[in-house]
């Protein structure tokens, strides 16, 4: 799925795309914990519209799952490289 003829499909940037998003954004939660104030910034641009916040962590969450799942193939390994 996530492999073919060596390079990354659409769904693996999307899930990289995804994962750097999440991460940073729990990374500035994290900060503003330590600063006394909210900087969520999914909650900042999509506060207004809780369902499509909802939506974002949830495909975050799913492209996490899809990157810890994905064993990579033999055309796309590189030579020498033992399997996961």
């Amino acid at each position: 799925m996530m492999c073919k003829n060596g390079k990354k499909t659409f769904i693996g940037k999307l899930a990289w795309v995804l994962i750097v998003i999440g991460s940073l954004n729990w990374g500035l939660v994290g900060l503003g914990g330590f600063l006394g104030t909210d900087l969520n910034v999914v909650k900042m641009i999509l506060g207004s519209w809780p369902m499509v916040e909802s939506l974002v962590y949830l495909l975050v969450g799913l492209a996490v799952i899809l990157k810890l799942m994905h064993r990579r193939c033999a055309v796309c390994m590189p030579a020498g490289e033992p399997k996961m």
